[in-house]
């Protein structure tokens, strides 16, 4: 609703800026100071210290922050594969099988991930599909639980698309492979992008599926700092928690800094 006055307006913006920094600002600060704190007692740390990183990126933390850069890489490539295969594929298809085709991918989100990584727990413990207790079953599972978000966004650019594109591409002798490659993957460059930002984010802080299903020697940065602060090492934990925060931070600033244009409404 709008809001015409001037008063109103400024009541507005100051709900706002309250409501953001309660709810998302506020939960980061607290975090961010705990991860430099050494003792807590009261309102504020009571000491400031550097050797909550000290250890991040050696030992085991060093190891979770491989494993989750390696998992969300992996995962994110993969989504984006099969979902933009999938999106060009059921784009040919008719309007009603379409629907029902794409709404299979949204099913995985539609459940508790916990659910997803019991399902894949119980669905990969038997040969010849036996990858419990690999890394390949972490990876697995976190592309069942991103790849419907790289299908809606590549299928959402795909919508924005003009035929006309690919139509006079075809009328001058374009063959499909090379429509493909030259007009159509250009042209939605922008979602393909951003459907990797999102997967890697998704990955990166993904716990519910990983904890059921991440074998010895394989700890992502979400399962760590969940296990340390279950062992009482909120410090620690929370120091990890704001180095996960940067990793994601900082790929999808760069991929927001990539050179593509975005594609012309139809």
């Amino acid at each position: 609703m709008l809001v015409w006055s001037r008063s109103g307006r400024i009541v507005i913006w100051a709900f706002g800026a309250l409501l953001l920094g309660v709810l998302f600002l506020a939960p980061l600060a607290v975090i961010l100071m705990a991860s430099f704190a050494e003792q807590w007692n009261g309102v504020l740390p009571s000491g400031i210290t550097l050797e909550n990183y000290g250890d991040v990126f050696t030992g085991a933390n060093g190891d979770a922050v491989w494993a989750s850069l390696a998992t969300a890489l992996l995962a994110s490539l993969i989504a984006l594969t099969a979902g933009t295969w999938a999106a060009l594929a059921l784009r040919v298809q008719g309007e009603a099988l379409q629907k029902i085709l794409g709404l299979l991918f949204f099913i995985p989100s539609a459940v508790p991930s916990v659910s997803v990584g019991l399902g894949l727990l119980v669905a990969f413990s038997q040969r010849p599909f036996l990858l419990n207790g690999t890394v390949a079953i972490v990876i697995v599972a976190h592309f069942v639980l991103i790849s419907a978000f790289t299908f809606g966004n590549v299928s959402a650019g795909l919508a924005r698309v003009s035929p006309d594109y690919e139509q006079v591409a075809s009328s001058l002798g374009a063959r499909p492979a090379y429509r493909l490659r030259h007009v159509t993957l250009p042209l939605i460059a922008p979602y393909l992008i951003a459907a990797f930002g999102l997967s890697f984010a998704l990955s990166m802080g993904e716990l519910g599926a990983t904890v059921m299903v991440y074998p010895p020697g394989w700890v992502t940065l979400p399962v760590a700092i969940f296990s340390q602060t279950d062992r009482g090492a909120i410090f620690s934990g929370a120091a990890l928690t704001i180095v996960l925060v940067v990793a994601t931070l900082l790929l999808l600033v760069g991929l927001e800094r990539l050179p593509v244009k975005a594609t012309t409404n139809r």
